[in-house]
């Protein structure tokens, strides 16, 4: 039985990850702040820590781990702490990271285009700083100390109808009533990973043998365009995206350029990802018929 501890569990693709490792039959420990009231089938330990504290992350660090997942990880701070707490004490580190530790590119993006092996370290905390450079740092400590193997998932913006960050919720919102969408760059290409798809990746990462940054979206990828098309479709009235508006109207998806990623090292290394034909439009289907 492995023995697995997660870092910020509690919600989203961290939750559906939990649950992926209770029906595998790992002894699971989630780790958070114990904010948050999860229903966790009853063998789910949980602990309360502090990721901004070093001593309350140390406490967890006093035990030996085959696999820790960290999807709470933003600063240089967060990442030295976590090699000194758990030094000699993990057999695979997984880290949550993100499509933004990249510069936008009209190009898919490949994990080369970022290279955490030789980005300056800076010290310091999550204040004052980027979530870009935050995580860009996170991952420069994690490869540049080599404490311990360590995968870096880097994700694009994540969906399912319970994202709490509600981004494609606010398109489906402003389209259904007939309100107004800044969008900057409508022909922008994206590329997207379900909530669930994402778990399954990290759990997959837990256990495969490749290591470093690894990108991993679904297979396909599609124009900001399009996607608004599909949503008024659904919805049934039209999108009106407009190059300027308030900011109450801006899109989250406001990118002036493409951002999104190529996953050929993750699906060489064996990883089946999903198309994005496969569930992104019922996920607009499904997001368009809550509003009725």
């Amino acid at each position: 039985m492995k023995k697995v501890l997660v870092l910020g569990g509690t919600r989203f693709f961290g939750k559906r990850l939990v649950h992926l490792l209770v029906e595998s039959g790992a002894e699971v420990t989630v780790a958070t702040r114990g904010i948050t009231d999860v229903d966790f089938p009853p063998q789910v330990k949980r602990v309360k820590v502090d990721r901004d504290d070093a001593e309350s992350l140390a406490a967890v660090g006093s035990e030996d781990w085959d696999i820790i997942y960290d999807n709470i990880c933003y600063s240089s701070q967060n990442a030295l702490d976590a090699c000194r707490a758990f030094q000699g004490k993990v057999g695979k580190y997984v880290l949550t990271s993100t499509l933004s530790v990249y510069d936008f590119s009209n190009d898919p993006l490949v994990e080369e285009e970022f290279d955490p092996f030789t980005y300056p370290i800076q010290p310091g905390s999550r204040e004052g700083v980027t979530y870009q450079e935050g995580k860009r740092q996170a991952e420069a400590v994690f490869f540049q100390q080599q404490a311990f193997p360590v995968l870096a998932a880097r994700f694009p913006i994540v969906l399912a109808e319970d994202d709490y960050t509600r981004r494609l919720h606010f398109h489906v919102e402003h389209i259904g009533e007939g309100q107004p969408i800044g969008m900057v760059n409508p022909e922008a290409i994206m590329c997207f990973i379900h909530a669930q798809e994402a778990a399954e990746f990290l759990f997959w990462a837990g256990t495969a043998e490749l290591t470093g940054p690894v990108n991993a979206c679904s297979h396909g990828r599609i124009r900001l365009r399009e996607l608004m098309d599909n949503i008024a479709e659904a919805v049934g009235k039209p999108a009106i995206l407009l190059a300027e508006t308030s900011e109450e109207h801006a899109s989250p998806y406001g990118f002036r350029d493409s951002f999104y990623m190529d996953n050929s090292k993750a699906s060489d290394a064996g990883f089946s990802f999903r198309t994005l034909d496969s569930w992104l439009p019922e996920l607009v289907r499904t997001l368009a018929s809550e509003r009725e």
